[in-house]
């Protein structure tokens, strides 16, 4: 828990970061998340849009000295060609974006599409057919280079926006999963690989760059990111705020809300069995077993974190995709469970909703969580965000009740 500060110490932080921008750099820029993120920011700033879904305009949050909306600048990495316009467009025909809202951000849009540039392209697993040429070229350099490459692209946003501190947030669609290497697990032995050329997955490239040149991560994706032991080691190093893995924003967040009332009512939980539909660009890459299982992993771990690992529960999650739907996701849920007597009694619920509009507040929220934690000095895990995620990294509860009296309980002691 942080050490309490006073009021005026509070005041005083939060009329100096009123007056300068900070930087909120997106990995996936092209993506659905980033789009919503773009127009829906542009409609907050012009009163178009009410905050709803914003954890920080919308609880006791807003009491903290956060980074006005206003103030945030985008910028942002992505290894697709495709314009804004196009995803936008996309959004709009699923009725996700308003189109009057769209035509009234453009000027925005194409400020952020003029600070756009090639990430390193994660070998040949993502799946779409529009990929920069020059995305694919940085991800065959040497991790060094890569991560150089990185570390130039956002001291040059920083210079041009007059900006001191950068987030730097993962949207991009999920990798494939990895075999754990035994570099990982160490700091002084991934620094050594790297200096070796040992290709790394492109999360883990910008999770180093960005923990290494001292700007804060917020890993919003079920990849791999700062989740490794020496990613971990170099943030308490360097003593810059990180937090994910993979936001929790339909099915898994109705589960850990759920899950808790069997477990305090004594009710025996015999199986509870997911099934999810959805199309976009991530139906499309999760279609891929490989880019699938660690999502299904984290989705099915809440469970064994809630009702027990020694329950003898059935639980399993599927995931289909099914390009019609696009940026919409339908979940459906059978729970079977026990009650006083031996009776069998069942719970079906059916979420259908859109995960990138889902998303966007919250990323919106994790950026400014985590610029107030590098103005107050922290650094390391964020342990207080574990209710965004559905495998926090700083473990604990699973219980969505009990992740959001941690949040609330970091921001009393906040504001002491």
């Amino acid at each position: 828990m942080p050490e309490p500060k006073s009021q005026a110490q509070s005041s005083q932080r939060a009329d100096s970061s009123a007056s300068r921008p900070a930087g909120l750099w997106l990995v996936g820029a092209r993506g659905a998340i980033s789009t919503c993120l773009l127009y829906g920011l542009h409609g907050l700033r012009e009163g178009l849009l009410e905050p709803v879904g914003l954890v920080t305009e919308n609880t006791t949050l807003r009491d903290l000295p956060l980074v006005p909306l206003e103030n945030l600048v985008l910028g942002g990495h992505d290894v697709c060609e495709r314009p804004i316009s196009e995803a936008a467009g996309e959004l709009v025909r699923a009725g996700v974006l308003d189109r009057d809202l769209v035509t009234s951000g453009a000027a925005e849009a194409a400020a952020f599409e003029a600070r756009l540039r090639p990430g390193p392209l994660d070998g040949p697993e993502v799946g779409v057919a529009d990929l920069d040429p020059l995305s694919a070229e940085l991800g065959g350099r040497p991790p060094r280079d890569q991560i150089s490459a990185l570390q130039a692209d956002w001291d040059a946003f920083e210079k041009e926006q007059g900006i001191e501190s950068t987030v730097v947030v993962l949207v991009a669609s999920t990798e494939a999963v990895r075999e754990a290497q035994e570099e990982w697990q160490d700091l002084p032995q991934f620094e050594a690989a790297l200096d070796q050329g040992q290709p790394q997955p492109a999360s883990v490239i910008y999770a180093y760059a960005a923990i290494a040149s001292g700007r804060a991560l917020v890993n919003f994706t079920p990849s791999l990111g700062s989740t490794l032991p020496a990613l971990r080691q170099l943030a308490e190093v360097r003593n810059v705020p990180h937090c994910g893995s993979d936001g929790k924003t339909g099915e898994t967040l109705v589960k850990t809300v759920l899950a808790p009332m069997f477990a305090a009512r004594g009710l025996k939980v015999h199986a509870w069995q997911g099934y999810n539909m959805l199309g976009n660009r991530d139906g499309e890459v999760l279609r891929d077993p490989n880019h699938a299982a660690t999502k299904i992993h984290h989705k099915d771990e809440v469970l064994r974190g809630i009702l027990g690992r020694d329950s003898n529960h059935h639980s399993k999650v599927s995931i289909d995709y099914v390009p019609s739907l696009g940026d919409w996701k339908t979940a459906m849920d059978f729970v079977h469970f026990e009650g006083f007597l031996g009776a069998r009694m069942s719970l079906q619920f059916t979420w259908a909703g859109c995960d990138s509009s889902l998303a966007a507040p919250l990323v919106l929220d994790l950026v400014r969580l985590a610029l107030l934690a590098a103005e107050r000095g922290e650094g390391g895990v964020m342990e207080h965000s574990a209710c965004f995620f559905k495998a926090p990294l700083g473990g604990g509860s699973h219980d969505f009740h009990d992740q959001q009296a941690r949040l609330l309980a970091y921001a009393a002691a906040c504001l002491r």
